[in-house]
């Protein structure tokens, strides 16, 4: 007779060989909701060129109200800015290179030239939204007029922050746009006063919001090596006079709006090429639609890259 001591089975490494292992696709920790992508109004460019027309004094446009002296009315005309501003789109492009012996052999259960693609795309995604918020040119932060600049009362975001930068965009304003530990930082303070912030729900997603307002998260807006970033406030549309993000249509191999991925071909090294292309920008087409605060303490270094 048998004993459990004299029984033996297979282990469970030898009975792995035989077994197959569910696989993920690959995961990529830097993807983000991206959210001011999807709450920006987009606007097609034609050739690549879109010019903000604007009035050049609009103090000088004269209207009457209750005169019944018609030749006492004044005569007016509205005037333009002759040399309005003018944004072109930037690209940003990046080249996926893949073996085809590496396509051909090692595309099951997921097809590597998909998943190269589409995790690239992401990495581009973000650096489009990296860009609309901090390029040189036509990010957001570079964008604020003067007279829509704010700096915090403490260091912490406070309510009369906040309602201080709602009186300067109050025409319809859209959303906040801050750095997580900004949004953090603001609902301590709220809570702190006793006035904790009310909660909307977007895209099957929770945000705090201030006065109805909902505050946008995004780790974009960069926080310095002493603890500080910024606050944005933005109208958004173009019949609102807002903030509009801007992209070309039509364009070859288009995935997206404004992104395309084209097969370039494959070389003598077996090398196949795919160009991935994205064209952005963003206009803001009154400088009341847009506003910041600044030096706001979050008390944690972040940097973006």
């Amino acid at each position: 007779m048998a004993t459990n001591e004299n029984r033996r089975s297979v282990g469970d490494v030898a009975a792995r060989q035989l077994a197959n292992t569910t696989k993920t696709v690959p995961q990529l920790s830097v993807i983000t909701p991206r959210w001011l992508v999807q709450l920006l109004s987009w606007v097609p460019v034609e050739s690549g060129t879109y010019r903000v027309n604007q009035v050049k004094n609009e103090l000088d446009i004269e209207v009457a109200c209750g005169s019944r002296d018609e030749r006492k009315l004044p005569e007016t005309f509205v005037d333009y800015v002759e040399k309005p501003r003018e944004y072109t789109l930037s690209a940003i492009s990046t080249v996926v290179d893949v073996h085809t012996r590496v396509s051909d052999l090692y595309s099951h259960p997921h097809d590597q030239i998909r998943e190269q693609l589409r995790l690239t795309v992401e990495k581009v995604k973000e650096r489009q939204e990296s860009e609309l918020i901090n390029n040189a040119d036509y990010g957001l932060l570079h964008n604020v007029k003067s007279p829509f600049k704010l700096k915090v009362r403490k260091a912490a975001p406070t309510p009369d922050d906040l309602d201080e930068l709602l009186a300067l965009v109050w025409k319809e304003p859209a959303f906040f746009l801050a750095h997580p530990r900004a949004i953090a930082a603001f609902g301590r303070e709220c809570t702190r006063r006793g006035v904790p912030p009310p909660t909307t729900t977007m895209f099957g997603s929770p945000f705090l919001t201030w006065r109805g307002i909902p505050l946008v998260p995004t780790d974009k807006l960069g926080i310095d090596a002493a603890g500080k970033t910024s606050i944005l406030l933005m109208r958004t549309g173009e019949k609102k006079q807002g903030v509009v993000g801007l992209f070309q249509p039509g364009l070859p191999g288009e995935q997206t709006p404004g992104l395309s991925v084209r097969f370039m071909g494959i070389d003598r090294n077996s090398i196949a090429s795919y160009l991935i292309s994205l064209y952005c920008s963003a206009a803001v087409l009154t400088e009341d639609a847009l506003g910041v605060l600044e030096n706001v303490e979050v008390g944690h270094y972040y940097e973006y890259k």
